[in-house]
């Protein structure tokens, strides 16, 4: 039995559910997002102390609960995005390291050769200030999916933290060889 497939999904006064057999599409302030559910369970829009709520269905063997929580989940993000929106930022460090925005194309100097250009998609937005990269969207998995694809071009590197990484993320850094060996000495 999943305890997070069991809760029930408020739905705030600004959101239209649309349920048309298993394809459930909501609209909000931010977007819209469309999710196909998958066949074990079942949305129910219901009307309960004058608020809507979503409530998911699932059926009753076990590899059809297992899905419940996920389902509920999902449609939960959808909603948070549509309202609020999702968002993550990345933090470029090192000497030489640049990052502009023209247009929908994000252009990086990062130690290459080259330059490195990335392609933003349509539903995310994108902004640089300084050395920090704001991304969001109302697609959790999309804004994840874009914060990790720019964070792969250049991962921060252990000993002096070069790269991309995320604001809230924390680098082990190493010692260099040059400590290593005063320490032999």
């Amino acid at each position: 039995m999943s305890r997070i497939g069991k809760k029930v999904i408020p739905l705030p006064t600004d959101v239209i559910v649309e349920i048309k057999d298993q394809d459930v599409t909501i609209k909000g302030p931010k977007g819209e997002l469309q999710l196909t559910l998958d066949s074990r369970v079942t949305v129910e829009k219901k009307k309960v102390d004058e608020k809507q709520i979503l409530q998911v269905v699932a059926k009753d063997t076990e590899a059809d609960k297992a899905i419940w929580g996920t389902m509920r989940a999902l449609l939960m993000n959808m909603i948070t995005g549509v309202t609020s929106g999702w968002s993550k930022s990345l933090e470029l460090n090192g000497v030489g390291f640049r990052m502009n925005l023209a247009g929908a194309t994000l252009k990086m100097q990062l130690g290459f050769s080259h330059e490195v250009t990335y392609e933003i998609p349509e539903s995310i937005t994108v902004s640089v200030e300084g050395n920090v990269l704001n991304i969001s969207g109302a697609d959790r998995q999309t804004v994840g999916k874009v914060a990790a694809e720019i964070r792969a071009l250049k991962k921060p590197e252990p000993y002096k933290g070069k790269g991309f990484r995320y604001t809230d993320e924390v680098i082990r850094r190493k010692v260099g060889k040059t400590a290593k060996a005063e320490g032999t000495a």
